[in-house]
């Protein structure tokens, strides 16, 4: 097995545990949060699912993009929501119950929505496609549906050991997905200097800041909302991604693109990070 597939494997493994640590903490409220806010539901399915694959496709259409830029970006903008990312939007001013609700929901619907996105998109469009739908939902059903599943269930049948359980596999999760992402970068920073093209980096942070901003305005005017649904929408399942790109096509190189997007994301959400953590600290009176 060469680096790159051991890269691969150790970002699905770390996924997968998170995912599943996920299912075995998820509490019946935290899942019920934004099924019973059907307003903030609907906009958030629009910001994640409608919006920004429309923006790919006008970027793949418009832009001299090469095509692992094309795939990566595409398979991105179908991705579910990161399972690391509620940390993140807690850090923001953002709330567990929906950004966990968030995670749940995208994780079940993708099933469907990921391969008939790719589908549209690409009679939209005629986006690089080497995938099928089937193929897609074997990968998300592999990642995200399978490992959460077996959470819920083990929580639900044997409270005690999903509860001893949970934070060491969480803990292990985190540790690998950090070193997998690091090893990412120090093995493809070479090849993401001689393979970047200037389109690539202005639609890659495109990406990122129309999310965020997509976000932001559809998350409505609770601020605990708007930080969600913007690092939501501009943060996507990078192992998802990874797999649908290197499934549809199995000789092209796309972990320095990847990559790319991963430090691009993790620079351009700082500032809003910051913003929205003084902008809570200020409503709530904080000093």
């Amino acid at each position: 097995m060469d680096a790159k597939a051991l890269i691969l494997l150790a970002l699905k493994i770390a996924i997968a545990g998170t995912v599943l640590t996920y299912g075995l903490q998820a509490k019946r409220d935290d899942m019920l949060y934004i099924v019973h806010r059907p307003g903030l539901l609907l906009r958030s399915l629009i910001a994640m699912l409608v919006l920004m694959p429309l923006l790919v496709g006008v970027c793949v259409y418009f832009l001299d993009l090469r095509l692992p830029t094309a795939v990566v970006l595409t398979a991105l903008a179908i991705s579910p929501v990161p399972p690391m990312l509620p940390k993140k939007q807690e850090k923001a001013g953002g709330i567990a119950p929906y950004s966990l609700g968030l995670l749940v929901v995208l994780a079940l619907v993708s099933i469907v929505t990921v391969p008939l996105t790719l589908v549209l998109l690409d009679w939209l469009f005629a986006l690089p496609q080497g995938v099928g739908p089937v193929a897609i939902m074997a990968i998300v059903l592999k990642m995200i549906i399978s490992p959460l599943a077996l959470g819920l269930v083990v929580a639900k049948l044997m409270p005690g050991i999903a509860a001893s359980v949970s934070r060491p596999i969480h803990r292990f999760a985190t540790v690998l997905l950090l070193a997998a992402s690091l090893v990412l970068l120090a093995t493809t920073w070479h090849a993401i200097w001689l393979t970047t093209s200037l389109w690539t980096v202005v639609s890659i942070a495109a990406f990122v800041v129309v999310g965020l901003a997509v976000g932001h305005w559809l998350g409505g005017p609770a601020p605990e909302h708007a930080s969600v649904l913007a690092l939501s929408t501009a943060s996507r399942h990078p192992a998802i991604a990874l797999a649908i790109s290197t499934a549809s096509y199995p000789g092209e190189q796309f972990a320095p693109t990847l990559a790319l997007y991963l430090l691009l994301c993790t620079v351009l959400v700082i500032p809003y990070v910051r913003w929205q953590r003084r902008r809570s600290a200020l409503l709530s009176g904080s000093p």
